[in-house]
């Protein structure tokens, strides 16, 4: 019986589709093992509506001949033995191909280079099949090389909602290796090993590890699971976010210590935004332009160039009936515009925030007056 597309199939509002996911190599039997697991070999059977793999060109191929195959396919004889089976979708095009930089497949991994392509790949697929709030992804690590099955639980470790979860399926020996055997028959067999000896599919047993991991899709922000990161823009932006905040402003080289990045800033604008830090070391609200003195910021301005500089009072002029809108709207954009590109995703705790409607709005830091030194 061939599968039919999970469009076929009626579902209830309460219902998520339930997609399962896989890397392979060389041996696709992890996926027929894995199914069995999930549908047969638990007290509540777990039936996907979908199957995925990710896998090189030679994995690819093997698949599609040993699972796939409309005579041979071991995953159609899974679904005539085990009718529940029979909804699951796994069309060829479920086969996730790792390619190169050129769009080419790739044969197998084997260099740094090749690895960098499997975690992208496997990155976007995972980012992809939990994007939809109503699927459910099961994903199964047991298949492939050991570093695929580390970057897609990794991967599912930035990604992964409540109901996702994570898996490796154990098959007793001598089962485990036997290249003939993909899952327990409805009727036993008599199987060979490699030297030869009987073995009976009766006596295999096939065991679902589900495997505990932590979901930090909530604790990121939007920007980390931005479709257009690699994975690891993705791991950078997420250590980024975890890490503390803490703001170090130097006067002396003109700088900014955003946590790990130094961030130099022209004069006035440094000026500026040592301003603003200095208000929230202290506890000060957010201000609006019309209401506050400019004095503070001068002094600022000075203690960096110099009272005597020509700068220094041509800002004192221009400034003396307090903050035109745009010299203080330009100011702040122009230096939220150096972090956002010094920082990158790093940068969002350390802008210069806007409070409030805009034609009432303040502006001010949010962090916090504790993790403010100013030397």
């Amino acid at each position: 019986m061939l599968p039919v597309s999970h469009s076929a199939c009626i579902m209830t509002n309460h219902d998520k589709r339930k997609i399962l996911l896989a890397v392979t190599g060389l041996s696709p039997q992890i996926v027929t093992e894995t199914l069995y697991a999930l549908a047969v070999g638990q007290d509540t059977p777990w039936i996907p509506d979908e199957i995925h793999l990710i896998t090189s060109c030679e994995g690819a191929e093997r698949a599609r001949l040993s699972l796939l195959d409309p005579a041979a396919g071991q995953f159609h004889a899974l679904c005539r033995d085990y009718p529940q089976l029979a909804t699951a979708s796994f069309p060829p095009d479920n086969i996730h191909l790792i390619r190169d930089r050129v769009g080419q497949p790739l044969g197998d991994i084997r260099t740094p280079e090749d690895n960098a392509l499997a975690a992208d790949t496997i990155h976007a697929v995972v980012r992809a099949l939990t994007a939809d709030p109503d699927t459910e992804l099961h994903v199964s690590i047991a298949g492939g090389r050991k570093t695929m099955g580390f970057y897609l639980g990794y991967c599912l470790s930035l990604v992964a909602r409540p109901q996702d979860r994570l898996s490796h399926v154990l098959v007793s020996e001598p089962f485990e290796s036997l290249p003939t055997f993909y899952y327990p028959p409805a009727s036993p067999c008599l199987l060979h090993t490699r030297d030869g000896r009987p073995v009976h599919t009766a006596d295999a047993r096939i065991m679902l590890a589900e495997i505990p991991f932590v979901r930090l899709r909530t604790l990121l922000p939007t920007a980390a699971l931005s479709p257009d990161l690699s994975f690891g823009e993705a791991v950078a932006a997420t250590q980024a976010h975890l890490e503390a905040v803490q703001l170090t402003v130097h006067f002396a080289g003109r700088s900014l210590q955003c946590g790990r990045k130094s961030v130099p800033l022209p004069p006035q604008l440094f000026a500026l935004y040592a301003w603003f830090a200095i208000l929230a070391r202290d506890g000060a609200a957010p201000i609006r332009y019309t209401r506050v003195d400019p004095a503070g910021f001068l002094e600022l301005y000075g203690r960096v160039i110099g009272r005597d500089a020509v700068d220094w009072e041509k800002t004192s002029a221009q400034l003396k009936e307090g903050f035109p809108k745009e010299f203080f709207e330009q100011k702040c954009a122009k230096i939220n515009g150096i972090l956002r590109r010094e920082l990158g995703l790093l940068a969002p705790p350390y802008l210069i925030a806007r409070h409030g409607q805009r034609s009432h709005s303040c502006h001010g830091l949010d962090v916090a007056p504790d993790k403010i030194l100013i030397e």
